[in-house]
């Protein structure tokens, strides 16, 4: 799906009559919501708008490298100067989310503002009336990527620099894992060259993501694995969960669980993967799939969430053992009804 001239016309006339131009993301920001959050604004700034970004709260240690990182107000550590940005924006980006739901204790001020909000995103079922402008693509690998596409199709290609372009590719990174899931597509890859082609040094977007875990994040990562994994062979499933004293016995900080459904995922035989961790008194829930095993339905139906095919998130408010129990119990119809997508 390519950009609709008319949509970008509709927001450069929404940008010419903005003073102040506010970016948001959603809450438990991850490489893409951070990645296009910061691609935006450098981009903004290049073109003389006046923009901020504001944050549910602060995003993984892991993404802090990227430039413009401390430029960014989360509500948990700035809540006044969050709330004024809101009052005054003009413009709203609404990135990598589709409702506002999904912004935590940030929705009242969103609800609030009398801004335009222009809504970017590639998450399923969005809200239509949420956002005054909407580009929402769920064939798009990422939010970052539409991002660019968006700079692109405004005719100013030609200024994306390693500045705009390093934390995009950070975005596509991680949300595409590392270019292999299914989302990606060959205009993905020509994208990812077109950044690199502009001074994007991806070897040390890889690094700085993937190749600076903390020794406890190690031994956590291990302990997981090696005490926490179950494989449900029968349904080619497994399920990881770790509990909130767990994770304070291996001093864990936000971040340090990321990408641990996907090496229960990486498992020989394993279809479907579900990683449970208790976190601010609720569980939350990672669902990750091959094929065309549709985790967002599961994730939807029964654990308040959705998101993409193949992933997708969810939360259960009760006992960690609980949530797990209730995925236990519904999978097996779950296997049942998507038996085609388990034996492919």
């Amino acid at each position: 799906m390519g950009i609709d001239s008319n949509k970008i016309q509709s927001l450069k006339d929404l940008l010419n009559q903005s003073a102040n131009i506010l970016i948001t993301a959603h809450k438990s920001p991850d490489g893409d919501s951070v990645g296009s959050s910061l691609g935006l604004y450098h981009y903004l700034k290049v073109k003389g708008y006046n923009v901020n970004i504001c944050h549910p709260d602060v995003a993984p240690d892991f993404l802090h490298w990227l430039i413009g990182h401390d430029e960014i107000y989360n509500l948990d550590d700035h809540k006044e100067k969050v709330t004024e940005i809101f009052a005054n924006a003009d413009l709203i980006f609404c990135l990598d989310y589709n409702s506002s739901s999904r912004i935590g204790q940030m929705e009242k001020l969103m609800n609030d503002a009398t801004a335009k909000k222009v809504m970017v995103d590639h998450h399923r079922d969005p809200d239509e009336n949420f956002c005054d402008l909407m580009f929402s693509d769920i064939t798009s690998c990422s939010t970052s990527q539409l991002i660019y596409e968006i700079i692109a199709a405004s005719g100013d290609e030609n200024i994306v620099d390693p500045l705009i372009g390093t934390p995009l590719y950070a975005g596509i990174v991680t949300d595409t894992g590392s270019f292999r899931f299914s989302s990606t597509l060959p205009k993905t890859h020509l994208i990812a060259a077109r950044l690199m082609e502009a001074g994007v040094r991806h070897w040390e977007v890889h690094e700085h993501i993937f190749d600076n875990n903390s020794l406890d994040r190690i031994r956590l990562v291990s302990y997981a694995m090696l005490n926490k994994l179950v494989i449900l062979p029968e349904y080619k499933a497994a399920h990881i969960s770790l509990g909130a004293k767990e994770l304070e016995s291996f001093n864990a900080t936000k971040g340090d669980t990321e990408g641990l459904v996907n090496q229960a995922l990486g498992i020989e035989g394993v279809k479907m993967a579900v990683f449970f961790k208790e976190d601010d008194g609720i569980v939350k829930i990672s669902f990750r799939s091959k094929g065309a095993v549709p985790v967002s339905e599961m994730a939807k139906n029964h654990f308040n969430g959705g998101g993409h095919l193949n992933a997708s998130g969810g939360k259960f408010v009760g006992k960690i053992e609980d949530a797990i129990d209730k995925f236990v119990t519904i999978l097996p119809r779950f296997v049942d009804e998507n038996k085609a997508c388990f034996d492919d």
